[in-house]
């Protein structure tokens, strides 16, 4: 596993990257929430609150950051996160 502090601004988020094979589990923490790869499962962020958004087609952190969300937890849609937002933006807003 790869655990690496990635810069947003003056703050600092967590990356963790495990290779799996063909494609990697990667998840990017700020304070308030995170970015999860598909691998991850969006009903169990729902189930226990948490504030997530989704990417998929991903291989690096910069791939992370460059794209789009495309799902949204329930508790990230009543903060005002929405599919669509670029991912960097969305954990600007989780910081």
């Amino acid at each position: 596993m790869k655990e690496q502090k990635l810069k947003l601004d003056k703050e600092q988020v967590t990356g963790y990257h495990i290779d799996l094979g063909k494609a990697p589990l990667i998840i990017i923490q700020a304070k308030k929430g995170y970015i999860m790869c598909g691998y991850l499962n969006m009903n169990t962020a729902n189930k226990l609150g948490d504030i997530a958004g989704k990417v998929t087609g991903v291989k690096t952190f910069e791939d992370v950051l460059n794209t789009t969300i495309i799902e949204v937890s329930e508790q990230a849609k009543k903060e005002g996160l929405t599919e669509g937002m670029n991912a960097t933006d969305f954990l600007k807003k989780l910081l």
